[in-house]
């Protein structure tokens, strides 16, 4: 699970510090909603040459590994 933190970067001078495919400004969440819209893996790829299915897999494991961390709460 932790083959993503190579392939994300945060710094806060890119994208305001959001989670980001490292030698790019395409942050984690734009890959997880065009996943969520529908895109394939293919698409994406196809769209952002850039990427590569390992960058995909990444922003998958990086956002379950962040969900593994969040606590519930009860009101």
């Amino acid at each position: 699970m932790e083959q993503f933190s190579s392939q994300i970067v945060i710094d806060p001078n890119i994208r305001f510090g959001k989670p980001c495919i490292k030698g790019t400004r395409i942050a984690v969440v734009d890959i997880l909603q065009w996943l969520a819209s529908g895109m394939s893996k293919e698409e994406i790829l196809a769209d952002f040459p850039i990427l590569k299915e390992e960058h995909i897999l990444a922003a998958l494991a990086f956002a379950a590994n962040r969900e593994a961390f969040i606590k519930i709460v009860a009101a």
